[in-house]
């Protein structure tokens, strides 16, 4: 990604975040945000608060070869593959802005397969047009054609991400999306020696989409991943993987700002530094109230920022970057570890600082409820009189189940499914169908007719112990279908143990298997928004559904026009 045009103003400062410099950082898609990298450079300089930032994302087909400058040439676990990225970066390019800048990105789709890019817990304000989500907000960027994402970033600060919409092309087309407080606006905690952004991803051996399009096809579950990685390293757990490895370089008796960020498509990861802790401060663009922890857990989606206290004095020995994931699934699951290296800089000679141990921290089983609740539960909002707290008193109440479930087989095919069908996801027993037409437009320019239906079961459709043995009977309904609300309707879907003082305002949030979380929030975005499971498998056989949140009476309460270059289905 580059600049692709200089804002006339003077900058203030970059935002420090390269390695060279450390040597001496269920998702509701924009219906509200509900209450509950490798260190990459910065591409331009940061300048005032408002300003319009121009970005170009050229997104091309690239022969991965990752020779580093050693002795031997080597690649991600002895494979190269070809990929789709941004830029021919992987992972992508960081996007910098402050609270209240306009972003204006270009995306240039030079690629085989047609491809969008969703802005991940932006509050797309009367703007679905520029949300990303295909087929939903908008029909996706199709070969050697281009679309301009136009939006501006009102009322969040913290960090986030982009990434791809479309398939699963979010395997390799993910980013950093950072947003500094305005230029005049500090941080509601110490101030940070220095800021590293931390991208936790995946490594397919094989086509992500050839990965999906074949379990689709069979309706078997698809392919695990073959390594987690930290900023697309795998690190030296895995074989013929430990040249690829990240290294966080840090000073004695300094506090660094890790923005870590869950980009991989099917997982929720644990996360630990051996011997060392954590502020958590962040959570999905929000200030949380700061609570120490050694172990962090992010969804895929979620973000979080930490700070970290390096020791007083340069240990003799090196720390272990580790996660792996925590699951319930009775399904298949990429059980492995990567692991990067927290190492202190000192000026005693290189051969002796490659001779020192490395320590390596405990991580929890695989599946440990217990440890995920109890990191879950000490989330709380920072709540004072700059960020002030506004949950809904009075609500409308949806109840949602999700979940597994199956389909028939097709006549003269044999599939690989439970007892012969294919795997499908539910939300109230519906299994969303993506449309050929995006939803968006058609609502817009009320052509419904043939691509959605207005009959979403608020409710479950049979009543069971939702918490306790699920039904026998697995078949699904199919559909497209959305729930419509009117506009500032207050809504949530459970109705158990409140926290009305000071919940988490999440993007994403986990639920176990099992589980259940209650969410309320204001419908006071007009448009078409996307709620689904960020786990691209569920996703992907259905487990998703579309809200259409109407027009209010008053022009700012009102949807913007689509732009000219709206793509076309």
């Amino acid at each position: 990604m580059r600049q692709a045009k200089q804002d006339s103003k003077k900058a203030d400062g970059n935002v420090k975040a390269s390695e060279d410099e450390l040597t001496c950082s269920i998702c509701l898609e924009q219906v509200n945000r509900g209450e509950l990298i490798r260190s990459l450079p910065c591409l331009h300089q940061v300048a005032n608060a408002g300003i319009t930032r121009h970005y170009k994302f050229d997104v091309r087909n690239l022969l991965i070869e990752l020779i580093l400058i050693v002795s031997i040439n080597v690649t991600r676990l002895c494979r190269t593959k070809s990929m789709v990225t941004v830029n021919g970066q992987f992972p992508g390019p960081p996007v910098v802005a402050r609270e209240g800048d306009h972003l204006l990105v270009e995306v240039v789709n030079h690629v085989s397969s047609n491809v969008t890019i969703h802005w991940h817990g932006v509050r797309q304000l009367r703007n679905g047009w520029a949300d990303g989500p295909s087929y939903i907000t908008q029909c996706p960027i199709q070969t050697n054609s281009t679309y301009v994402y136009n939006f501006t970033i009102t009322g969040q600060r913290g960090t986030l991400l982009w990434h791809a919409h479309f398939q699963w092309i979010r395997a390799t087309v993910y980013g950093p999306l950072i947003i500094l407080p305005q230029l005049n606006d500090s941080y509601p905690f110490p101030k940070p020696w220095k800021e590293v952004t931390i991208l936790l991803g995946e490594w397919y051996n094989t086509d992500p989409e050839a990965i999906i399009n074949q379990a689709l096809q069979t309706g078997a579950a698809p392919n695990v991943s073959d390594a987690y990685t930290i900023n697309g390293l795998p690190g030296p757990l895995y074989n013929c993987s430990a040249k690829d490895t990240y290294r966080l370089k840090v000073m004695p008796e300094k506090t660094y700002l890790l923005r870590v960020i869950n980009a991989a498509l099917d997982d929720d990861l644990f996360f630990t530094i051996a011997n060392h802790s954590f502020t958590v401060v962040e959570a999905d663009a929000n200030y949380v109230k700061p609570f120490e922890t050694e172990l962090l857990l992010i969804s895929p989606g979620q973000t979080t920022n930490v700070l970290l206290k390096t020791k007083p004095i340069a240990p003799s020995a090196k720390f272990f970057i580790l996660a792996r994931p925590y699951s319930t699934s009775l399904g298949p699951i990429d059980n492995t570890t990567v692991a990067g290296i927290l190492e202190y800089k000192t000026c005693s000679h290189s051969s002796k600082s490659k001779r020192l141990p490395v320590i390596r921290p405990p991580l929890p089983p695989i599946n440990a409820t217990n440890v995920a609740a109890n990191y879950s539960s000490r989330l709380r909002r920072l709540v004072n009189a700059q960020f002030p707290v506004n949950v809904p008193q009075k609500v409308d109440k949806f109840y949602f189940t999700v979940g597994l479930g199956t389909t028939p087989c097709p006549q003269n095919q044999t599939c690989q499914g439970p007892n012969g069908t294919k795997f499908a996801a539910s939300v109230n027993n519906n299994s969303f169908v993506f449309p050929s037409k995006a939803i968006l437009q058609s609502y817009y320019f009320k052509k419904s007719n043939g691509v959605y239906a207005t009959n979403f079961p608020t409710f479950p459709p049979k009543p069971f112990n939702y918490t306790g043995t699920p039904p026998n009977v697995t078949f699904v309904t199919q559909g497209t279908k959305v729930a419509v609300l009117p506009f500032n309707a207050s809504v949530e879907n459970d109705p158990k143990n409140y926290n009305l003082v000071d919940p988490v305002e999440l993007n994403t949030a986990g639920v176990a298997s099992g589980g259940w979380l209650a969410i309320r929030f204001f419908a006071d975005n007009p448009g078409v928004w996307f709620m689904h499971c960020h786990f691209d498998v569920h996703l992907s056989w259905g487990l998703t559904m579309a809200w259409i949140v109407l027009d209010g009476k008053l022009p700012n309460q009102q949807m913007l026009p689509p732009p000219s270059d709206l793509p076309k289905c």
